[in-house]
């Protein structure tokens, strides 16, 4: 497609290194990778991400969704999940945007957009789906204002209502408007993993977290569940090796140090479960990130 072309040729002028690229755009960021990367755990915030050239996946619990060029994901929630580039190469490398949600602007916008009648959606905090003709035109004419800063922020700010216009519009209005609620029970479970995300570090039981959110335990595990694919334990324990991992690689501190800091009380129990959801124990792995940094680009 034309169009997605031209996006990729807007991405690549103004990213030229591997790596995440902060631009003038307030929230946009973008994305380059040459190579395909190893599974690398993040915690996604509310956003769009739409690929414009290559492929990754992004695995949820147990769900796994898949990005190819004119693909967008839509995150509703911070989420912790694993993603990877499975397809990129020096000279057609993978590219993508990342636009985080603005909620007052979504808000307002959700005011005066008519919800489509569509069937009943899944609460599940990240979907992907196609991008529309005019999802891609949108986008490209707010990409088109990094190479225009006279007109940046006159026009940025409007580029950018028209990208949340179409998706507000488009399938996943229903599911955007989660981001504004706060009725309900996905806003209650949006509470809850808000709390989890201020608190993980700090030992909790089910029946502390559904008080705090005015849920039943058994619903709160079921709602909960049901858009994040994972436990709150599950949400808390990978928050807590995400953390961890962080603390290891940026800060230098030993694995003793890194499994007390995030709330382990046992070094023997941290190294076991992370070596299960990294694939090697804390040392190897952190040795292999600093010795292919290329490889651990986040996607």
């Amino acid at each position: 497609m034309e169009i997605l072309n031209e996006i990729s040729a807007v991405i690549g002028r103004h990213v030229s290194k591997d790596g995440f690229q902060a631009t003038p755009i307030e929230r946009m960021t973008l994305v380059r990778s040459s190579t395909v990367t190893m599974p690398m755990p993040n915690v996604y915030r509310p956003q769009l991400c739409l690929v414009a050239q290559g492929h990754k996946e992004v695995t949820l619990g147990d769900r796994v969704f898949r990005y190819a060029p004119g693909r967008y994901g839509v995150v509703t929630y911070d989420l912790p999940a694993i993603g990877h580039v499975v397809e990129a190469t020096p000279d057609k490398p993978y590219l993508c945007l990342y636009l985080d949600f603005d909620p007052v602007m979504l808000g307002e916008l959700a005011l005066r957009v008519p919800l489509q009648q569509q069937a009943p959606i899944r609460p599940i905090g990240k979907t992907v789906s196609d991008a529309d003709a005019a999802l891609l035109d949108a986008t490209l004419r707010l990409l088109r204002l990094l190479d225009d800063p006279a007109a940046l922020p006159v026009l940025g700010p409007l580029a950018e209502q028209e990208m949340l216009y179409r998706l507000l519009a488009g399938p996943d209005g229903a599911r955007m408007r989660h981001i504004t609620s706060s009725q309900g029970r996905v806003a209650q479970v949006g509470r809850a993993i808000a709390w989890i995300g201020q608190n993980f570090r700090e030992r909790f039981s089910i029946e502390q977290l559904a008080a705090e959110v005015g849920m039943s335990p058994s619903s709160l595990h079921e709602h909960f569940r049901a858009v994040t694919a994972l436990t709150p334990l599950q949400f808390q324990k990978q928050l807590r090796l995400q953390d961890a991992r962080s603390l290891m690689l940026v800060q230098d501190i030993d694995v003793r140090t890194a499994a007390f800091r995030v709330g382990y009380e046992s070094p023997t129990q941290f190294s076991r479960e992370y070596r299960r959801h990294f694939g090697e124990p804390p040392g190897r792995d952190i040795a292999r990130l600093r010795a292919s940094p290329g490889l651990a680009v986040v996607a």
